[in-house]
């Protein structure tokens, strides 16, 4: 007999937890979403993925929930909000985790995990998921997929040893594979933390500034030129904060870039849209950080002021 599918909960069904949660679901995972704005369309409609990747994917008979106590204990915990509303998430994931659950944080920035650690109970496993996919929000339950998907992990802290973790890990990127969903594992979170930030601080943020997304500052000499500047900045800090990324990676990032359909990534969306802009994650703490190794970034620094400014202003 084989054993029961894990039971997951998704807390926080936008773009993020919305692909991924459809996508356990139809591979026949018993998958439960947390929802608040989006309830009602939800329950009424479903939630719809249009994907240029694997068609058009429509979840019927959606388990949604706008209280966590309604929700059912849950084998893993994906946790898509943005990293500005950790501060939320606590009591939402210690509501719906099961006695030694897995909680895996799919969020961009540097240090997203540090602070949920610090109230988490020490029995839930904390993992990082780095998502590889363009993706966003166009209505209340619709997602649209515009290119690649996948997603690796990391084990981050709690009461498993290192034999353990690796299996932990295993049993996530086979959980995402039987989805369809490419996965691997991070041998190093903070250093795959840092290598994704290599294309999230650059693009995030101009897109922003500079209200473009990817295909036309690719196209743009200056805009480029910018990139690539901010991208070697991000290599450079990470070494020196002693997580040295390959070699050739802000090529490799800059061509499948070039390659990839124009994207508005996740900041201009919650920019346009009123939403709070993960400046701390993606921007503060690695400044933070390669300011403490001795390293400066002096184009990324520039780039968050005006981010700052901006986001300033709107609140304004």
């Amino acid at each position: 007999m084989t054993a029961p599918k894990p039971r997951i909960g998704i807390i926080g069904t936008g773009a993020i937890g919305g692909f991924y949660g459809v996508m356990l679901a139809r591979a026949g995972y018993d998958v439960h979403f947390l929802l608040r704005s989006e309830y009602d369309a939800v329950v009424q409609n479903g939630l719809q993925i249009n994907s240029a990747v694997h068609g058009s994917l429509h979840l019927d008979s959606v388990q949604a929930y706008c209280n966590v106590s309604d929700m059912p204990e849950c084998d893993w915990v994906l946790v898509g909000a943005k990293s500005t509303s950790n501060f939320e998430m606590a009591p939402l994931i210690e509501g719906v985790a099961a006695s030694n659950a897995k909680v895996v944080v799919l969020q961009n920035g540097l240090g997203v995990e540090d602070g949920l650690r610090n109230v988490l109970p020490d029995t839930l496993h904390l993992l990082g998921g780095l998502c590889f996919i363009c993706v966003h929000r166009s209505a209340l339950g619709v997602v649209e997929h515009q290119a690649l998907g996948g997603v690796n992990l990391g084990y981050h802290s709690g009461p498993a040893d290192s034999q353990e973790q690796q299996g932990l890990i295993e049993e996530g990127v086979a959980m995402f594979r039987e989805a369809g969903v490419d996965s691997n594992a991070a041998a190093n979170l903070n250093q795959a933390r840092w290598q994704k930030l290599v294309w999230n601080m650059p693009y995030n943020g101009l897109s922003v500034l500079l209200r473009a997304g990817t295909a036309p500052l690719m196209a743009n000499p200056d805009s480029r030129a910018l990139v690539r500047s901010i991208m070697l900045e991000a290599c450079g800090a990470a070494a020196a904060c002693g997580h040295a990324l390959p070699e050739g990676l802000v090529d490799r990032m800059m061509s499948s870039t070039d390659h990839m359909p124009d994207y508005l990534p996740s900041m201009y969306h919650d920019q346009a849209q009123g939403r709070p802009m993960e400046l701390e994650a993606i921007y503060a703490a690695p400044l933070t950080a390669a300011a403490a190794a001795g390293f400066a970034m002096p184009k990324t620094e520039a780039l968050y002021q005006a981010l700052r400014f901006i986001s300033a202003r709107s609140v304004g």
